[in-house]
């Protein structure tokens, strides 16, 4: 996967949508477009951010994300972390429609 790929991100229930490059988390991305997902830490571990990938695939380059086995299972992601491979609907039930720019 070349982290030149550009791919298309979908946060639901919201219908907003953001362009979501390989070569960076979601999170960041969301943000660059102007779309304020719940988040804190940005590493992985606080788990403010976490919501489910309703479609697509996405990669970490981190080894364990703070995820259980169970919540991995279910679905969940850290967009902080997680690097689409792919277009992505994420369902992020605590977005609230922050959007700045």
């Amino acid at each position: 996967m070349s982290d030149t790929a550009r791919f298309s991100a979908l946060v639901r229930p919201a219908g907003l949508r953001f362009d979501a490059p390989a070569s960076s988390p979601l999170l960041t991305a969301a943000r660059q477009a102007g779309i304020e997902l719940p988040a804190s830490c940005r590493n992985g571990t606080c788990r403010t951010c976490m919501c489910r990938l309703a479609s697509g695939r996405i990669r970490y380059r981190i080894d364990w994300p703070g995820l259980t086995r169970e919540e991995k299972a279910e679905g969940f992601i850290l967009p902080c972390v997680a690097y689409p491979e792919s277009d992505v609907e994420l369902e992020v039930p605590a977005f609230r429609g922050k959007v700045s720019g």
